[in-house]
């Protein structure tokens, strides 16, 4: 993952989370992630099974942007494998890689998802789906 021609996360680790209706998130081990790029954001939000996200801020290049990953540091049980992991949004990121194919942001708000030539839609965001 790239923003603004600095590396921010590179693995080969990434846990890739599937909900219905959305393209996947993936959840990149905080080994790969240039920790030091990322500050304390300025939202939360909840979701039912993951529980609490906690929001991060990229600093590169002496741009912030805010809320632009989300992490959940004390998942239930079944979510142990994604906690501490972090995930970015591919619309506030410049560049974002699934093997070797740029990935494309999921449609609609930042749900985080990323949207390559293998998945197939539609997902929530796109027009008609505002009642999924």
């Amino acid at each position: 993952m790239i923003h603004r021609g600095a590396m921010i996360a590179d693995t080969r680790a990434a846990i890739r989370v599937l909900e219905k209706g959305h393209a996947p998130v993936f959840y990149i081990p905080p080994a790969d992630v240039e920790t030091d790029r990322l500050a304390a954001g300025t939202a939360e939000s909840f979701c039912q099974w993951k529980g609490v996200a906690t929001y991060w801020s990229v600093f590169t290049r002496g741009l912030l942007v805010v809320n632009t990953a989300w992490s959940y540091e004390a998942t239930p049980p079944q979510y142990d494998a994604i906690r501490g992991y972090f995930a970015f949004s591919a619309q506030l990121m410049d560049e974002c890689w699934v093997e070797h194919e740029r990935a494309a942001p999921s449609p609609g708000p930042p749900h985080g998802g990323w949207v390559t030539s293998t998945i197939i839609g539609p997902f929530k965001g796109e027009p008609g789906t505002e009642h999924w």
